[in-house]
């Protein structure tokens, strides 16, 4: 078996301004990595389009509306203080979403093992009816629910490892049973969310609040929590928020995190799922926002995603 990776060239033509951080080198760097590597076991798609109906299950409508209203014809658009919207804007937030379902579907097709997709804009910060934290619509979720909705699953797990907790991601999933949803981030921090008293309503939210400055060995320990909740939860599918931005290197946050430390976490993650879903691990790119220490953090990624095959 194989490992996907899906991506679109129509990243390129979200443009968020001069000087924004989640800007279009971030996929650049790492789509140009995997190339000059030439790993033969990777397998490239394109994502596919979809109903909308599929983003009206984890999206307001009307909220889909004002989205789709908002793109501009010329120049550049606010949907909240740091998200950023451009004409090519549109095609990159629907690719983005189309990535995990194509993802979802190549690997519940055996067409790969697991897949990582290679996206922008990001998602986990998109409530169900709020753009937020550079994210639009909110990818990850949208593939549980269509793992939910056309698969039949009834037990997802999302880990997100992202340095900010995903808020929009917790807000969608805080009263459903078939969705565990486990964050580990820094915190006190933006966006304000994710405290350990935040649960669910199924006792299905773990939230791992870090300080800054927490180091590779202190995080890696912490990590055995969420391998824990998992064990407890049994998945029969594992979607990563994969965010790199708790390197240490990162400009946006203060955890210390090295690139082969996202290889640790990668390899952990995938060895259990091996017991509980047959390995069936679709991972999306968050944040990161240093650009050698994004395209060292994915490649390390993905060699785990590759090796567990």
């Amino acid at each position: 078996m194989k490992t996907g990776l899906i991506t679109s060239d129509t990243y390129q033509n979200h443009n968020t301004g001069d000087g924004h951080p989640e800007k279009i080198d971030r996929v650049t760097v790492v789509i140009d990595n995997f190339k000059k590597l030439d790993n033969k076991d990777l397998v490239w798609k394109k994502p596919s389009k979809f109903d909308r109906s599929l983003l009206e299950i984890t999206h307001n409508s009307d909220y889909i509306n004002f989205v789709e209203k908002s793109f501009p014809e010329k120049g550049l658009s606010f949907l909240d203080g740091d998200t950023i919207i451009s004409p090519g804007s549109k095609d990159a937030t629907s690719d983005a979403v189309g990535s995990i379902i194509t993802a979802i579907d190549g690997v519940q097709n055996k067409d790969f093992k697991n897949a990582f997709c290679a996206v922008r804009p990001p998602g986990h910060h998109a409530e169900k009816n709020k753009a937020m934290g550079f994210c639009i619509y909110n990818n990850v979720a949208v593939g549980a629910n269509y793992l939910i909705n056309k698969y039949k699953l009834k037990k997802i797990a999302i880990i997100d490892f992202d340095v900010h907790h995903g808020n929009g991601t917790q807000d969608i999933f805080y009263d459903n049973e078939k969705v565990l949803y486990i964050s580990t981030h820094q915190y006190p921090y933006y966006p304000g969310s994710g405290t350990n008293d935040e649960k669910g309503k199924h006792n299905n939210i773990l939230n791992i609040p870090l300080p800054a400055g927490t180091t590779s060995e202190e995080y890696l320990n912490a990590y055995e929590f969420v391998l824990n909740k998992i064990k407890e939860f049994k998945p029969e599918f594992i979607l990563l928020s994969a965010g790199f931005d708790a390197h240490k290197d990162d400009p946006l946050a203060q955890l210390q995190l090295e690139s082969k430390d996202f290889y640790s976490i990668t390899k952990r993650t995938l060895e259990l799922s091996k017991q509980y879903c047959d390995g069936k691990v679709v991972s999306i790119l968050e944040g990161g926002y240093d650009l050698q220490a994004l395209q060292e953090s994915t490649e390390m990624h993905v060699k785990a995603l590759l090796e567990f095959n």
